[in-house]
């Protein structure tokens, strides 16, 4: 079982998205185990105070090191750490894909995910607890919770029992070619019924599914999704 281990200001953030779909049922076949720890909880003072001023100036606060530390350490001291990964989420960090969820979901048992908030967090977090920088795209959001929950939905899906087992392997970015380094077919347009249809608000213009996909020549499928798809 992969237990996902998520350090976070706002834990009420999670519980409709975790609690829904393909995630519910992996928790409830114990593929993964989800945790969420409030960081407010590490906190010394009476006001619970998690953020301040950065040093040097700056728009906004900053998180304050030692809630993150002590929360985090304290998780630690109870895992394996020869199978765990510690993740801090920044913009500036190196940008999530395919590869990556491969080879986690192959390598590690417990991954520890800090959410950061406000301007971010203070650079000792990570160098104290060895964590990697990730980003989950070359933008700035408000907050690290939505991208703990890309990493969540991203790695689950590719553990044994998540999902159909054929239907993995139609991802050929998911198996052989990415552990052999090689390029593989990330998605390609796929169609449902019905094969045909007009539809009035858009002046009755007709939309069909492309013929090829309805001769069942395989082969001549799987070429018009390579021309047609994106690669990883």
């Amino acid at each position: 079982m992969t237990v996902f281990h998520i350090f976070t200001i706002f834990p009420e953030s999670f519980k409709s998205y975790f609690n829904a779909s393909i995630l519910k049922r992996v928790q409830k076949k114990r593929i993964i185990k989800i945790k969420i720890y409030n960081i407010r909880d590490f906190a010394k003072d009476k006001h619970k105070t998690v953020d301040d001023r950065p040093y040097g100036g700056g728009a906004g606060m900053l998180m304050k090191p030692l809630p993150i530390i002590k929360a985090v350490d304290k998780i630690v001291s109870k895992i394996n750490r020869k199978k765990m990964k510690i993740i801090v989420f920044s913009a500036k960090g190196r940008q999530f894909n395919q590869k990556m969820a491969f080879d986690w979901s192959k390598k590690y048992k417990d991954i520890i995910m800090i959410c950061g908030r406000y301007e971010g967090i203070d650079e000792r977090v990570k160098n104290v607890l060895k964590a990697q920088e990730i980003s989950i795209g070359p933008y700035v959001l408000t907050d690290g919770e939505i991208p703990a929950m890309i990493l969540v939905s991203g790695l689950s899906r590719l553990l044994p029992g998540a999902i159909r087992w054929d239907s993995l392997q139609e991802e050929s970015f998911s198996g052989k070619n990415i552990k052999n380094g090689k390029k593989g077919l990330l998605e390609y347009p796929q169609y449902t019924r019905p094969d045909f249809f007009k539809y009035p608000s858009v002046g009755g213009k007709k939309y069909a599914v492309p013929k090829v996909l309805l001769g069942g020549d395989h082969k001549k499928i799987s070429e018009w999704r390579k021309k047609h798809g994106k690669m990883t």
